[in-house]
């Protein structure tokens, strides 16, 4: 049958297996240093991976492919999750970089007074902006906190006061591609039913870049969602 299917460009893919997290189904993985596609019959054809690739090396065409099959889905990743996976029961397997995997964490025990702000609460794996999938279920209904990578070096009760109960990215506006994390952000509010944002930067004016790129994302997505502005000093201190 002629259908809609990935395609990936050999030449441009350098590896960086981004993509694999992306595909809930599991039909990409890395053979050779190169991703591929593993077999016809996995790949749904809609392109939730395009998004992730920094090379621009999937498309979608149309050609003759095997009809997708969600119950050989279903056998590939079983077949291909890791027997601890039990414990990470959100976790995209296929290859690729171990670190770029979608994983949701489960909450740490309940701390008593003295300790609870030393509690770790990240709720997710990965964090970068450049390595989450947008597709991830831990985005799903979240209430989302962008980072400027250095608030939870300057400000100590990160996790307690902002983190909790909340999906986190992170990213550093004036050495990565803002441009890049707009495009992001805007494909993550749109695929997501994200139910509020919290940036925050630090007090330096190159900072600002994430908070531009929060708002961009959120005209580009055409969504109204309830958006806060938090600014940390460099002394660890609300502004």
């Amino acid at each position: 049958m002629i259908r809609k299917i990935v395609l990936i460009d050999r030449e441009k893919c350098d590896g960086c297996g981004l993509c694999v997290p992306s595909c809930t189904e599991g039909a990409i993985k890395i053979v050779g240093g190169k991703a591929v596609l593993a077999a016809d019959n996995l790949c749904d054809g809609l392109g939730a991976c395009l998004g992730d690739c920094p090379q621009n090396a999937i498309n979608i065409i149309e050609r003759e492919a095997d009809e997708f099959d969600e119950a050989a889905v279903e056998k590939h990743l079983h077949e291909s999750t890791p027997p601890n996976a039990a414990a990470e029961p959100h976790a995209h397997h296929g290859g690729g970089c171990p670190g770029s995997r979608a994983v949701s964490l489960a909450p740490s025990p309940q701390a008593d007074e003295k300790t609870e702000s030393r509690q770790s609460r990240l709720g997710q794996w990965p964090v970068q902006l450049s390595l989450v999938p947008t597709s991830a279920p831990y985005f799903q209904n979240a209430d989302l906190v962008i980072t400027a990578d250095c608030v939870p070096f300057a400000y100590a009760d990160y996790h307690r006061d902002f983190l909790a109960g909340k999906a986190v990215v992170i990213g550093c506006p004036k050495l990565d591609d803002n441009g890049f994390y707009t495009k992001k952000l805007t494909e993550l509010f749109r695929v997501s039913a994200i139910k509020s944002i919290t940036v925050l930067r630090m007090e330096v004016p190159c900072c600002g870049g994430i908070v531009m790129a929060a708002r961009q994302a959120l005209a580009s997505a055409g969504k109204d969602i309830p958006f806060r502005e938090v600014t940390i000093s460099i002394r660890g201190e609300v502004a």
